[in-house]
Protein backbone atom coordinates (compact mmCIF):
# COMPACT_ATOMS: atom_id res chain seq x y z
CA UNK A 1 0.00 0.00 0.00
CA UNK A 2 2.92 2.34 0.51
CA UNK A 3 4.66 1.51 -2.60
CA UNK A 4 1.37 2.32 -4.17
CA UNK A 5 0.93 5.76 -2.26
CA UNK A 6 4.10 6.99 -3.02
CA UNK A 7 3.54 5.87 -6.72
CA UNK A 8 0.49 7.81 -7.02
CA UNK A 9 2.30 11.10 -4.91
CA UNK A 10 4.99 11.05 -7.60
CA UNK A 11 3.44 10.75 -10.57
CA UNK A 12 1.06 13.71 -9.14
CA UNK A 13 3.90 15.51 -8.46
CA UNK A 14 5.30 14.74 -12.25
CA UNK A 15 2.01 16.02 -13.71
CA UNK A 16 1.59 19.05 -11.61
CA UNK A 17 5.26 20.16 -12.35
CA UNK A 18 4.99 19.90 -16.23
CA UNK A 19 1.75 21.99 -16.01
CA UNK A 20 3.21 24.16 -13.40
CA UNK A 21 4.74 26.47 -16.40
CA UNK A 22 1.61 26.70 -18.54
CA UNK A 23 -0.32 27.68 -15.81
CA UNK A 24 2.19 30.62 -14.50
CA UNK A 25 2.80 31.71 -17.84
CA UNK A 26 -1.08 32.03 -18.64
CA UNK A 27 -1.81 33.82 -14.80
CA UNK A 28 1.35 36.17 -15.75
CA UNK A 29 -0.12 36.88 -19.03
CA UNK A 30 -3.64 38.04 -17.56
CA UNK A 31 -1.64 40.30 -14.96
CA UNK A 32 -0.20 42.00 -17.64
CA UNK A 33 -3.55 42.84 -19.45
CA UNK A 34 -4.97 43.37 -16.28
CA UNK A 35 -2.37 46.07 -15.36
CA UNK A 36 -0.04 47.19 -18.36
CA UNK A 37 -1.96 46.50 -22.15
CA UNK A 38 -5.83 46.18 -21.20
CA UNK A 39 -7.04 48.50 -24.71
CA UNK A 40 -4.16 46.70 -26.83
CA UNK A 41 -5.63 43.88 -25.89
CA UNK A 42 -9.13 44.47 -26.54
CA UNK A 43 -8.74 45.79 -29.73
CA UNK A 44 -7.16 42.34 -30.69
CA UNK A 45 -9.55 39.84 -28.90
CA UNK A 46 -11.92 42.33 -31.15
CA UNK A 47 -9.90 41.17 -34.46
CA UNK A 48 -9.19 37.35 -33.61
CA UNK A 49 -11.63 36.50 -31.46
CA UNK A 50 -14.12 34.98 -34.40
CA UNK A 51 -11.08 33.07 -35.38
CA UNK A 52 -10.58 31.79 -31.74
CA UNK A 53 -12.04 28.27 -32.30
CA UNK A 54 -9.60 27.30 -34.85
CA UNK A 55 -6.41 28.42 -32.50
CA UNK A 56 -7.85 26.67 -29.94
CA UNK A 57 -8.36 23.49 -31.89
CA UNK A 58 -4.89 23.73 -32.93
CA UNK A 59 -3.23 24.72 -29.34
CA UNK A 60 -5.19 22.02 -28.20
CA UNK A 61 -3.33 19.27 -30.14
CA UNK A 62 -0.21 20.07 -28.13
CA UNK A 63 0.03 16.68 -26.04
CA UNK A 64 -0.04 18.59 -22.81
CA UNK A 65 -2.88 19.22 -20.46
CA UNK A 66 -1.61 22.46 -18.97
CA UNK A 67 -3.14 24.25 -21.67
CA UNK A 68 -6.71 23.07 -21.15
CA UNK A 69 -5.79 24.41 -17.68
CA UNK A 70 -4.99 27.62 -18.93
CA UNK A 71 -7.60 28.65 -21.91
CA UNK A 72 -10.24 27.47 -18.14
CA UNK A 73 -8.71 30.51 -16.83
CA UNK A 74 -8.96 32.88 -19.66
CA UNK A 75 -12.21 32.03 -20.25
CA UNK A 76 -13.22 32.49 -16.32
CA UNK A 77 -11.17 35.58 -17.03
CA UNK A 78 -13.63 36.49 -19.67
CA UNK A 79 -10.44 36.62 -22.49
CA UNK A 80 -11.79 33.50 -24.60
CA UNK A 81 -15.39 33.01 -25.68
CA UNK A 82 -16.98 29.54 -25.02
CA UNK A 83 -16.43 28.36 -28.59
CA UNK A 84 -12.75 28.49 -28.05
CA UNK A 85 -12.44 27.07 -24.75
CA UNK A 86 -14.55 24.03 -25.96
CA UNK A 87 -12.74 23.38 -29.46
CA UNK A 88 -9.16 23.70 -27.22
CA UNK A 89 -11.34 21.07 -24.82
CA UNK A 90 -12.46 18.75 -27.53
CA UNK A 91 -9.21 18.74 -29.45
CA UNK A 92 -6.93 18.15 -26.21
CA UNK A 93 -4.55 15.19 -26.60
CA UNK A 94 -2.89 15.21 -23.27
CA UNK A 95 -0.85 11.25 -23.43
CA UNK A 96 -2.89 9.99 -26.37
CA UNK A 97 0.44 11.01 -28.93
CA UNK A 98 3.13 9.97 -26.75
CA UNK A 99 1.30 6.31 -26.83
CA UNK A 100 0.04 5.82 -30.18
CA UNK A 101 3.95 6.62 -30.92
CA UNK A 102 5.46 4.32 -28.47
CA UNK A 103 3.45 1.14 -29.56
CA UNK A 104 4.18 1.83 -33.05
CA UNK A 105 0.42 2.69 -34.53
CA UNK A 106 0.65 3.67 -38.12
CA UNK A 107 1.83 7.23 -39.24
CA UNK A 108 -0.87 7.87 -41.24
CA UNK A 109 -3.57 6.19 -38.36
CA UNK A 110 -2.30 8.60 -36.03
CA UNK A 111 -2.18 11.65 -38.09
CA UNK A 112 -5.79 10.46 -39.41
CA UNK A 113 -7.01 10.47 -35.24
CA UNK A 114 -5.52 13.96 -34.39
CA UNK A 115 -7.22 15.43 -37.86
CA UNK A 116 -10.52 14.10 -36.42
CA UNK A 117 -9.67 15.45 -32.90
CA UNK A 118 -8.78 19.35 -34.05
CA UNK A 119 -11.08 19.40 -37.03
CA UNK A 120 -14.24 18.23 -35.02
CA UNK A 121 -13.00 20.76 -32.07
CA UNK A 122 -12.94 23.14 -34.52
CA UNK A 123 -16.01 23.20 -36.22
CA UNK A 124 -18.05 22.35 -32.77
CA UNK A 125 -16.06 25.42 -31.22
CA UNK A 126 -17.28 27.76 -34.42
CA UNK A 127 -20.91 26.28 -34.31
CA UNK A 128 -21.43 26.90 -30.54
CA UNK A 129 -20.30 30.22 -31.05
CA UNK A 130 -22.55 31.12 -33.96
CA UNK A 131 -25.37 29.84 -32.29
CA UNK A 132 -24.74 32.28 -28.99
CA UNK A 133 -24.33 35.46 -31.48
CA UNK A 134 -27.41 34.65 -33.47
CA UNK A 135 -28.78 34.10 -29.63
CA UNK A 136 -27.28 37.61 -28.64
CA UNK A 137 -25.77 35.41 -25.82
CA UNK A 138 -22.47 35.25 -26.45
CA UNK A 139 -20.34 36.83 -23.52
CA UNK A 140 -17.88 39.83 -25.08
CA UNK A 141 -14.40 38.80 -24.38
CA UNK A 142 -11.96 41.27 -23.83
CA UNK A 143 -9.67 42.62 -20.43
CA UNK A 144 -12.20 44.52 -18.83
CA UNK A 145 -13.16 40.80 -16.95
CA UNK A 146 -10.14 40.43 -15.93
CA UNK A 147 -10.28 42.96 -12.81
CA UNK A 148 -14.05 41.22 -11.86
CA UNK A 149 -12.06 37.67 -11.66
CA UNK A 150 -9.00 39.08 -9.74
CA UNK A 151 -11.88 40.54 -7.46
CA UNK A 152 -13.41 37.32 -7.11
CA UNK A 153 -9.75 35.80 -6.35
CA UNK A 154 -8.90 38.18 -3.78
CA UNK A 155 -5.16 38.04 -5.04
CA UNK A 156 -4.07 42.06 -4.86
CA UNK A 157 -3.30 42.69 -8.41
CA UNK A 158 -2.15 46.29 -7.62
CA UNK A 159 1.25 44.68 -6.63
CA UNK A 160 4.23 42.79 -8.71
CA UNK A 161 2.42 40.93 -11.33
CA UNK A 162 5.15 38.27 -11.23
CA UNK A 163 3.96 37.73 -7.49
CA UNK A 164 0.43 37.95 -8.13
CA UNK A 165 0.62 35.31 -10.89
CA UNK A 166 2.15 33.16 -8.42
CA UNK A 167 -0.22 33.39 -6.14
CA UNK A 168 -3.11 32.58 -8.65
CA UNK A 169 -0.88 29.69 -9.39
CA UNK A 170 -0.13 28.46 -6.47
CA UNK A 171 -4.12 28.27 -5.23
CA UNK A 172 -4.81 26.36 -8.18
CA UNK A 173 -2.38 24.03 -8.75
CA UNK A 174 -2.72 22.89 -5.17
CA UNK A 175 -6.16 21.75 -5.87
CA UNK A 176 -4.90 20.17 -9.42
CA UNK A 177 -2.23 18.07 -6.60
CA UNK A 178 -5.07 16.99 -4.38
CA UNK A 179 -7.71 15.60 -6.92
CA UNK A 180 -4.98 14.39 -9.59
CA UNK A 181 -3.55 12.00 -6.38
CA UNK A 182 -7.11 10.86 -5.74
CA UNK A 183 -7.84 10.12 -9.28
CA UNK A 184 -4.08 8.63 -9.86
CA UNK A 185 -4.53 6.52 -6.79
CA UNK A 186 -8.34 4.83 -8.00
CA UNK A 187 -6.59 3.89 -11.48
CA UNK A 188 -3.88 2.50 -9.91
CA UNK A 189 -5.41 0.39 -7.27
CA UNK A 190 -7.95 -1.32 -9.45
CA UNK A 191 -6.68 -0.59 -13.05
CA UNK A 192 -8.29 -0.60 -16.40
CA UNK A 193 -9.82 -4.13 -15.60
CA UNK A 194 -13.40 -2.69 -14.38
CA UNK A 195 -13.72 -0.25 -17.75
CA UNK A 196 -12.71 -3.03 -19.58
CA UNK A 197 -15.50 -5.01 -17.99
CA UNK A 198 -18.18 -2.14 -19.18
CA UNK A 199 -16.98 -1.09 -22.53
CA UNK A 200 -19.26 -2.28 -25.07
CA UNK A 201 -19.15 -2.19 -29.02
CA UNK A 202 -22.67 -1.58 -29.22
CA UNK A 203 -23.35 1.68 -31.47
CA UNK A 204 -24.01 4.81 -29.61
CA UNK A 205 -23.68 3.13 -26.14
CA UNK A 206 -20.13 2.51 -26.56
CA UNK A 207 -19.26 6.15 -27.33
CA UNK A 208 -21.31 7.56 -24.79
CA UNK A 209 -19.78 5.43 -22.44
CA UNK A 210 -16.36 6.30 -23.65
CA UNK A 211 -17.26 9.95 -23.53
CA UNK A 212 -18.42 9.63 -19.66
CA UNK A 213 -15.17 7.87 -18.78
CA UNK A 214 -13.31 10.83 -20.57
CA UNK A 215 -14.89 13.33 -18.55
CA UNK A 216 -12.44 12.18 -15.90
CA UNK A 217 -10.86 15.60 -15.33
CA UNK A 218 -6.66 13.73 -15.02
CA UNK A 219 -4.23 12.62 -18.36
CA UNK A 220 -4.89 8.73 -16.48
CA UNK A 221 -8.21 8.89 -18.44
CA UNK A 222 -6.45 9.45 -21.54
CA UNK A 223 -4.30 7.10 -21.23
CA UNK A 224 -6.25 4.50 -20.18
CA UNK A 225 -8.82 5.42 -23.24
CA UNK A 226 -5.74 4.66 -25.66
CA UNK A 227 -4.60 1.87 -24.55
CA UNK A 228 -8.12 0.34 -24.68
CA UNK A 229 -7.75 1.72 -28.25
CA UNK A 230 -4.24 -0.08 -28.48
CA UNK A 231 -5.21 -2.82 -27.55
CA UNK A 232 -8.14 -3.11 -29.47
CA UNK A 233 -10.97 -3.20 -26.99
CA UNK A 234 -12.46 -0.25 -28.72
CA UNK A 235 -13.05 1.36 -31.90
CA UNK A 236 -11.96 4.36 -33.57
CA UNK A 237 -15.20 6.25 -32.97
CA UNK A 238 -15.32 5.18 -29.15
CA UNK A 239 -11.74 6.33 -29.22
CA UNK A 240 -12.43 9.60 -30.49
CA UNK A 241 -15.71 10.12 -28.49
CA UNK A 242 -13.56 9.36 -24.98
CA UNK A 243 -10.55 11.77 -26.05
CA UNK A 244 -12.97 14.65 -27.22
CA UNK A 245 -14.80 14.62 -23.41
CA UNK A 246 -10.84 14.25 -21.93
CA UNK A 247 -9.92 17.98 -21.77
CA UNK A 248 -7.33 17.04 -18.66
CA UNK A 249 -7.35 19.52 -15.96
CA UNK A 250 -9.19 22.10 -17.91
CA UNK A 251 -12.72 20.65 -15.82
CA UNK A 252 -10.98 21.14 -12.70
CA UNK A 253 -9.89 24.82 -13.26
CA UNK A 254 -13.45 25.94 -14.56
CA UNK A 255 -14.98 24.54 -11.81
CA UNK A 256 -12.68 26.18 -9.90
CA UNK A 257 -12.05 29.57 -10.99
CA UNK A 258 -15.83 30.27 -12.80
CA UNK A 259 -17.90 31.03 -9.88
CA UNK A 260 -21.25 29.90 -12.24
CA UNK A 261 -22.04 26.00 -10.84
CA UNK A 262 -24.99 26.59 -13.76
CA UNK A 263 -22.87 27.51 -16.69
CA UNK A 264 -20.29 25.35 -15.36
CA UNK A 265 -22.65 21.88 -15.61
CA UNK A 266 -23.63 23.40 -19.35
CA UNK A 267 -20.49 23.41 -20.58
CA UNK A 268 -19.45 19.82 -19.16
CA UNK A 269 -22.79 19.05 -21.09
CA UNK A 270 -21.68 20.36 -23.91
CA UNK A 271 -18.86 18.87 -24.02
CA UNK A 272 -20.31 15.22 -23.37
CA UNK A 273 -22.41 15.87 -26.20
CA UNK A 274 -20.47 16.90 -28.65
CA UNK A 275 -18.00 13.86 -28.19
CA UNK A 276 -20.82 11.87 -28.44
CA UNK A 277 -21.63 12.99 -31.65
CA UNK A 278 -18.30 13.63 -32.88
CA UNK A 279 -17.38 10.00 -32.17
CA UNK A 280 -20.14 8.63 -33.63
CA UNK A 281 -19.82 10.07 -36.93
CA UNK A 282 -15.67 9.09 -36.69
CA UNK A 283 -17.03 5.78 -36.25
CA UNK A 284 -19.47 5.80 -39.57
CA UNK A 285 -16.28 8.46 -41.51
CA UNK A 286 -13.36 5.97 -40.52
Amino acid sequence: MWDLLLDCLLDSLKDCALMLPILYLAYLLMEFIEQRAGEKINRVVARVGVAGPALGGLLGAVPQCGFSGAIAGFYAAGIVTLGTLLSVFLSTSDEMLPILISNQIAADEIIRILLFKVIGGIIAGFIIDLVLRMLKRQRTAGSEHIHDFCEQEHCECEENIWISALKHTAKVIVMIFAVTFVINFIFEKWGADFFRGIITNVPVVGEMLMSLIGLIPNCSASVLITELYVEGVINAGQLIAGLMANAGVGLLVLFRLNKKPRENLTIVLLLYGCAVVLGILTGLLW
